[in-house]
């Protein structure tokens, strides 16, 4: 099961979290997030981190200039699209890219997933009306039961407490947390991630 932590904001933070066996690590370029960093602090993040841990760009309606202008400063392996963006829109830059979805009882996974196959995952986050992720609010995991040809990050109310019975239901391909394991927005509590990973590992 794939571990990935999001919204890091401090490179030590996120080091001591990559160096626990996280698979990787989420940097928000969304600036009406709390978790927001801007260019230069999202190159120390990556800079601090150990091999083998992926480097995940989110970024929510974002103008591709500024994308374009992110990818020529930070080394980034994955993009994540949380806002409406077009298949074509995700697929422009040439990158590994997810879609993710916010979910309710009306959203058709089915035929999302066939709209973005060119995606690499769709990360399945609870349905929020003003808010794009971090809100920490769950949604009803068996909307998330769905067979699929691309592989499914689970997200949304994911903690150490819940993140055990969600596998068991959803049997995703990885998780995603990011409010879960924070001691405040942006910074991380390293025992926390502790007690997800195990959580995670049972």
């Amino acid at each position: 099961m794939k571990i990935k932590i999001c919204g890091f904001t401090q490179a030590q933070n996120a080091r001591d979290a990559s160096l626990l066996g996280i698979d990787a690590i989420g940097l928000v370029f969304y600036d009406k997030s709390p978790r927001y960093v801007e260019i230069q602090r999202a190159l120390e993040i990556v800079q601090a981190l150990p091999p083998f841990i992926n480097r995940v760009g989110l970024f929510v309606n974002a103008d591709s200039y500024f994308i374009d202008e992110v990818l020529c400063e930070v080394p980034l392996d994955t993009l994540q699209f949380h806002g409406d963006e077009t298949p074509q829109e995700c697929q422009q830059y040439g990158l590994p890219f997810m879609k993710a979805l916010r979910v309710n009882e009306q959203t058709n996974i089915p035929k999302l997933a066939q709209d973005y196959h060119q995606a690499n995952g769709l990360l399945l986050d609870a349905y929020n009306s003003t808010t794009y992720g971090g809100t920490g609010e769950s949604f009803d995991w068996s909307l998330a039961k769905v067979e699929l040809d691309l592989p499914i990050i689970l997200a949304g109310g994911l903690n150490p407490e819940t993140v055990g019975k969600a596998i068991q239901q959803v049997s995703p391909y990885a998780v995603d947390v990011s409010s879960g394991v924070e001691s405040s927005k942006g910074i991380k509590d390293i025992q926390k991630i502790q007690q997800f990973i195990q959580q995670v590992n049972l």
